[in-house]
């Protein structure tokens, strides 16, 4: 999925504009350059089926962490872990896993709410390390129904 839409998906769930999203970008330490934050939203306002530039993993990445410690603080006896790229939907998953304190009841759930079944092994499956034997990548289809039910969730 593009980092753009979970962007935005993530804006919408939380409903924040573009200097709060800022702000969680400053807390893990990345500074936006003037318009950044805009071009994010930039691809909205395009006609149908046109997208514009993504906005790089880097950015995503601190974004995700951001999030993390906008939703539950920073933790004064950890220093940050380091950055990994490129983003993928199983990262996107975790860090959101994190951020909401979501138990695996909890995601079941969420994703269930919105009309997507799936097993519990094939959802642990999604949280194992790459290269891991039951390692199984997030489809794009997964990511937005677990984003759409989080809002759900978080809106209601």
């Amino acid at each position: 999925m593009r980092n753009d839409d979970v962007i935005q998906s993530i804006r919408f769930m939380l409903d924040i504009n573009d200097s709060e999203i800022a702000h969680i970008l400053k807390l893990r330490g990345y500074n936006p350059e003037r318009g950044e934050v805009a071009n994010i939203f930039k691809g909205q306002e395009l006609p149908d089926g046109e997208k514009g530039e993504d906005c790089s993993h880097v950015l995503m990445a601190h974004f995700l962490d951001g999030v993390i410690y906008y939703k539950r603080g920073k933790d004064k006896n950890h220093p940050p872990r380091p950055i990994k790229t490129p983003v993928t939907n199983n990262m996107v998953l975790k860090k959101l896993r994190v951020a909401f304190k979501l138990r695996e009841k909890d995601m079941h759930d969420t994703l269930e709410q919105c009309g997507f079944s799936i097993s519990k092994p094939e959802m642990s499956a999604l949280f194992r390390r790459e290269g891991h034997k039951n390692y199984r990548e997030c489809g794009d289809q997964i990511l937005r129904y677990f984003l759409k039910g989080l809002t759900e969730r978080l809106r209601n």
